[in-house]
């Protein structure tokens, strides 16, 4: 696994800027070639419950995946910071996602980056990610306690085994913390916004 950390910038990238970059990487995204994803496309059925697995988010806080997940429909991706090839595509779609969201109504969502790799993805190294891609305060990150990491994604994966546990896929969670859907690998901004909408 690539553990190698992009430089955080010194400053906030303005917001046209970031707008810019995000349109630019989606841009790039819909010229890759189809990923094959780890786990059916579409409705949970039935909604799988989050475990109450231990986090450390980015803030130094330490919830459990349950508790930060009930209260708000939320969008999950999976990532590393260390990542130097899909996971800037996806921080690029969060952006996109995050600039999106205040326009729909009713749009109580929350967006959560959760790391694959808890030895290296510390509070400061989850900072500096939410950093590069103008998070705001919707938009958290977090790391599963090292042995909390298989039964993690053994929850995202529907039980299903795979070799790369690395996927393009964003995760939709409803209020009670329930997995609802699941969407195509490396989706359009567009298709989480309506999978959230169904949540909503």
């Amino acid at each position: 696994m690539n553990t190698h950390r992009p430089l955080a910038p010194s400053r906030p990238a303005s917001h046209g800027r970031r707008r810019l970059l995000a349109a630019g990487a989606l841009a790039w995204l819909g010229a890759l070639p189809a990923a094959r994803a780890d786990a059916a496309v579409g409705p949970v059925t039935p909604a799988v419950t989050a475990p109450a697995l231990p986090l450390r988010r980015h803030d130094g806080a330490a919830p459990t995946l349950a508790a930060q997940l009930r209260g708000t429909p939320t969008a999950v991706q999976l990532m590393f910071t260390g990542c130097s090839t899909v996971c800037p595509i996806q921080g690029a779609l969060f952006a996109a996602l995050q600039a999106a969201l205040p326009a729909e109504r009713d749009a109580a969502a929350r967006l959560l980056s959760l790391s694959i790799d808890p030895l290296a993805d510390d509070p400061a190294a989850l900072s500096a990610w939410l950093r590069r891609f103008g998070a705001g305060p919707a938009w958290s990150a977090a790391a599963p306690a090292p042995a909390a990491l298989d039964p993690m994604l053994s929850l995202f994966r529907g039980g299903v085994a795979a070799g790369d546990r690395h996927t393009g896929q964003v995760y939709v969670f409803d209020r009670q913390a329930r997995l609802v859907w699941r969407t195509s690998e490396l989706p359009p901004a567009a298709e989480v916004l309506a999978a959230l909408r169904r949540v909503a």
